[in-house]
């Protein structure tokens, strides 16, 4: 548990520095006043939890502080940890009463996706599942050469398509073999759309459509990976995605690598959709489920 518990406080160190770290210094010691509650605000909206999410959390900080007697600005940051705790929703438990489960992975170029798929397959196989990966990006050669060699490195089987090759045949093919092999689990990499280009989000309707055709009920659940270094940015794509192929959670993939962190609560209100997994370093165990309570404890933890 404390490894655990390290990890999260590792990957969110850049948050934790750029941001989060300057709120903590704020609720030190002084007294509350009207400056408190500015400045407050100032870094929490450059934490990029966004004003709609910074609105309430302020209006229920005011209310605590007359109902529960805080007068002083240290006594703050454990109400705030339970305000922001609390805008997060649990991890729901991933089960799936499919074999094979079709997970289909979407997201834009550069998210870190097909590396995050690879992940993926190596925590399920971990859990002792067979896991098919199914390489559909095949627009992107590059993408297809990274899920092999991922694929390679973790002993992982995989489908790849041609270069070029109708995504959407790729997919069928994919969960044919998954099919016949009596996998557990099939994870799709999709190209990675570009959210303005309409034909590209028709495509990937395509790819989702196919899915049905080869297994009634596919796919069983479709992720979309967004970069966390984007802060509120990738709101827009992730709408978008939503929109196109009902998305039912979300993975933040470089949370390490971000000091924009404060961006999941602003995704968990704009969107309804559950954080499912966080990217919290560059090896395959560092794709963790999301954990709220550890979230909101990394971004405050002690230097």
């Amino acid at each position: 548990m404390a490894d655990l518990l390290n990890k999260w406080r590792d990957g969110l160190a850049r948050t934790r520095k750029m941001t989060f770290g300057r709120i903590t210094n704020l609720i030190g010691a002084s007294e509350i006043d009207d400056n408190t509650w500015e400045e407050l605000e100032a870094l929490m909206l450059q934490a990029d939890l966004g004003y709609e999410t910074v609105r309430p959390i302020l209006e229920r900080l005011r209310m605590r502080r007359e109902e529960e007697g805080i007068y002083l600005a240290g006594d703050l940051k454990q109400a705030l940890k339970d305000e922001l705790v609390a805008r997060l929703d649990p991890v729901p438990t991933v089960t799936f009463d499919t074999k094979p489960a079709v997970i289909l992975v979407v997201g834009v170029n550069g998210s870190g996706k097909t590396t995050t798929i690879a992940k993926l397959g190596r925590n399920y196989t971990a859990a002792g599942m067979q896991v098919l990966l199914v390489a559909a990006d095949t627009y992107r050669a590059a993408a297809v050469d990274q899920l092999q060699v991922w694929a390679d490195r973790l002993n992982l089987p995989i489908v790849a398509g041609q270069p070029n090759a109708d995504p959407g045949a790729v997919a069928f093919n994919g969960i044919q073999s998954a099919i016949a092999r009596k996998m557990d689990m099939i994870i799709i990499d999709t190209a990675g759309r570009l959210h303005t280009r309409y034909n590209l989000m028709e495509e990937l309707k395509k790819v989702n459509r196919v899915a049905g055709k080869a297994l009634p009920g596919a796919p069983h659940a479709v992720w979309l990976v967004l970069d966390a270094t984007t802060g509120q940015n990738a709101l827009q794509q992730a709408r978008a995605f939503k929109e196109a192929v009902q998305v039912s959670g979300i993975i933040l993939a470089k949370l390490d690598s971000s000091a924009r962190g404060g961006m999941a609560f602003a995704i968990q209100r704009e969107l309804g959709l559950p954080i499912l997994f966080a990217g919290l370093g560059e090896q395959p165990a560092d794709l963790q489920v999301f954990d709220r309570a550890a979230f909101v404890d990394g971004i405050f933890a002690s230097a």
